[in-house]
């Protein structure tokens, strides 16, 4: 262990621990020990001392002692002469940093000094923090800790390798050529990049902004704080990851650093000069089992058994090998990333721009537009179909039609794409499987925005991309590359035609409508009964360890992105993977959904934490649940009926928790009666709580999904022979209350009223 590191950590300790006490006793004295804390949008409160000590931190008060225990980790700075085994006091020192970085940035919350405003900087997509009640119209924010549902919403991907890890990088790079190449190469591996800091006062995030670079949620580059401290919101992040996905509890300290340790993939690269706090923050990472990696000439920490590999690791920039700085930049991150032991898949996609599921969720505003396809001023769809063998040419991209280099910037053009695919273990009923796939394809390309799907596609190229050659054909390029890469196992051959040319479009626009309204029907006509074995999704343990979903034709994965078909599809294409058939075998009970196979398969992938699992019920034995499902069920006793909480809803709800709070009940492996985690659309299966009453017991439900799915809940209605009964559904717009609720769905003589009692 190193004298110098331990001398610099620690008294970087003692430093921010006094920081935080001045801090602390100052907003005392000016507002009180009853001021509330919390940081917004999560159940958590302040999730790295909840996890850590087990605190619930609500109100300034609290702090205190969380102030006395950070000071308690402290230890002197190791003397000169002589030398003593300092590990345990160095990562003692970072625990107390974090410790005392958290209460600050509670504190500057109090204060609405958080989140940091930097003038001119606007987060890609918005941000979470618009409102005046933090301190402004949301101009020039930045992002502050990511909040619940970001965590949720990132959750899938977390889970099936998409985003293999994070990365926190603190301080600034060599040139903002260096720091835009290390971002690029971060992004190209789907790496979420949390980014804080800065030396002599020039931080990455600087760097980024003035290249032009879009950071926020949607390109997987968040932008925390241009200070050291604001990178505790990685570590919260990395806690939270813990206590959403593994269901441990607050206080589970040593559960919590292992469970990162082991499942967390994640590292911090320190770019520029490091310093007394910056070494006490990086000690504090330690802990967790992410080592720290120096672009500068620092002492090095050895394996002693905290991280899988390496502590410390100095990576001094000019002697990275490389031809020059950007090629020193990309070997850079591929050494974090073998440090690591971070788990890549990359797939080669020959178009001219960065790819990666990183830019999945950009936007292209209609300023930096070029051309858009679809919307409200043009046509645009997409269509997969199954051939024979010999009529697919594997490989041939074909673009009938003219491009867009002759229309002007900003214009609308109709666009058909059709994917013709061949394969030996295709089947018909993986057509809709895999055109759903062209969704994630196409937005994989930076400067492409892909919305909707079948015949209400949306596409946008924006001028950057067109800028470096990204054309109509790079569409087809994309698509062959990764249907090759993501479905070999069942797509031996792919050919790819793109229509603009206008009788083309109808003609085929045609032609696919058909499809989709033949796949309807056969679709519709699938139930539970209709089929012999329905199929697991374990996707999720790689977090939460215990939890499965059984996906049914009926009911589909908690998280929304797995029906029966997607689960039967990736049976097929990895039959050792995640989807598992479950043969039903004996019903024990057709109107609760119990069946032998579907028991004995949840007691062995739970390893024996669940032994029964009613399908059809949130009463007796439900589902268990990770913590990235859309939606939350809880039964709602004084209304004999059950509420439906949207992820994206943050207010209030008559269970006397948000969202974020009712997850901590519903997540992690639990099986708890009375509430259980879904899908959105499992809210329109006639399967949806049948046991239990069914869609009539739905008394309360965020108004985000009465929006999103009226027409279909609509024809749900009409389906229960009450076609009033969504008016008769309070949501947080009428009542957030137990009472405004009761008060409401009696007003409105709701059918749950008069039914049998849930209890």
């Amino acid at each position: 262990m190193s004298r110098y590191i331990a001398t610099r950590a620690i008294r970087g300790a003692n430093l921010i621990v006094n920081e935080f006490e001045q801090m602390y006793k100052q907003a005392m004295n000016e507002k009180g020990a009853e001021t509330p804390l919390a940081f917004p949008n999560t159940a958590y409160h302040l999730p790295l001392i909840l996890g850590m000590t087990g605190q619930a931190v609500e109100k300034l008060g609290d702090l205190q002692s969380i102030l006395d225990r950070a000071k308690n980790l402290l230890h002197p700075v190791p003397p000169d002469h002589r030398w003593t085994p300092y590990l345990g006091e160095t990562l003692d020192a970072g625990m107390a940093t974090l410790l005392a970085e958290e209460g600050i940035e509670a504190v500057r919350f109090a204060y609405k000094q958080q989140p940091e405003v930097l003038p001119g900087f606007k987060l890609a997509g918005g941000t979470s923090f618009t409102s005046p009640e933090f301190g402004g119209n949301g101009d020039g924010h930045l992002n502050g800790p990511i909040d619940d549902i970001q965590l949720r919403t990132w959750g899938i991907q977390l889970v099936d390798g998409r985003m293999p890890g994070f990365a926190a990088i603190v301080g600034c790079a060599k040139s903002n050529e260096v720091a835009v190449k290390i971002v690029r190469e971060l992004q190209r591996r789907n790496i979420l990049t949390f980014l804080s800091g800065n030396v002599n006062g020039r931080s990455i995030i600087h760097q980024l902004m003035e290249e032009g670079v879009e950071l926020g949620y949607d390109t997987y580059t968040v932008p925390f704080g241009t200070d050291t401290i604001s990178a505790i919101y990685a570590l919260g992040f990395a806690t939270r990851s813990a206590l959403t996905f593994g269901g441990m509890k607050g206080g589970q300290a040593r559960d919590i650093l292992l469970y990162n340790k082991n499942r967390v993939f994640a590292f911090v690269l320190a770019l520029g000069e490091v310093d007394d706090l910056k070494y006490a923050t990086a000690a504090g990472a330690i802990n967790f089992g992410f080592p720290v990696i120096a672009d500068t000439v620092i002492p090095e920490i050895l394996p002693t058994g905290i991280t899988s590999y390496e502590h410390v690791v100095a990576l001094p920039f000019n002697e990275i090998p490389g031809k020059d700085d950007l090629e020193r930049a990309e070997n850079l991150v591929q050494k974090c990333i073998e440090v690591r032991g971070v788990k890549i898949k990359l797939t080669e996609v020959p178009v001219p721009v960065p790819y990666g599921s990183a830019f999945e969720g950009e936007v292209v505003r209609k300023q930096d537009m070029r051309i858009e396809f679809g919307g409200k001023k043009s046509r645009c769809y997409e269509y997969l179909r199954m051939l024979d063998f010999d009529a697919v040419q594997d490989g041939k991209i074909t673009v009938v039609g003219p491009g867009f280099e002759d229309h002007p910037v900003g214009a609308a053009m109709d666009l058909g794409i059709v994917v013709d695919v061949a394969g030996r273990k295709m089947q018909k009923d993986f057509e809709p499987v895999l055109e759903r796939q062209i969704h994630h394809f196409v937005n994989g390309a930076s400067g492409i925005q892909h919305i909707g799907q079948r015949d209400i596609t949306w596409l946008r190229i924006n001028k950057a991309a067109v800028d470096k050659g990204f054309n109509l054909r790079h569409f087809g390029d994309i698509l062959h590359a990764r249907f090759h890469a993501d479905f070999g196992a069942i797509v031996d051959k792919a050919q790819v035609t793109i229509y603009t040319d206008p009788h083309e479009v109808e003609k085929w626009l045609g032609i696919a409508r058909a499809a989709y309204d033949e796949r309807n029907v056969r679709l519709g006509n699938m139930t539970d009964e209709s089929v012999e074995e329905f199929y697991s999704c374990t996707l999720c343990q790689s977090f939460a360890p215990n939890h499965l979903c059984i996906v049914t034709p009926e009911r589909l994965g908690l998280c929304g992105a797995y029906n029966w078909l997607d689960c039967k599809a990736s049976f097929q294409i990895n039959p050792t993977g995640p989807n598992q058939p479950i043969k039903k075998s004996t019903t024990l009970d057709a109107s609760k959904g119990y069946w032998a196979g579907t028991n004995e398969f949840t007691e062995g992938a739970s390893h024996q934490q669940v032994h029964e699992v009613a399908v059809y019920s949130i009463m007796e034995n439900p589902m268990t649940a990770c913590g990235c499902f859309e939606c939350i069920a809880m039964v709602i006793p004084e209304a004999n009926g059950v509420m439906i909480v949207s992820r994206e809803d943050t207010s209030m709800t008559p269970a006397g928790m948000t969202f974020s709070t009712l997850a901590g009940m519903a997540g992690g492996g639990l099986q708890t009666p009375g509430i259980m985690g879904h899908g959105k659309f499992y809210i329109l299966s006639p399967k949806f709580v049948s046991a239990d009453g069914g869609f009539k017991r739905v008394v309360w439900m965020s108004s985000i999904l009465k929006e999103q799915m009226a027409e279909q809940l609509k024809k749900v209605a009409e389906r229960e022979g009450d076609p009033d009964l969504i008016d008769k559904i309070c949501d947080e717009r009428v009542a957030t209350d137990v009472e405004g609720l009761v008060a409401y769905i009696t007003e409105k003589n709701h059918p749950a009223l008069s039914m049998e009692s849930l209890l």
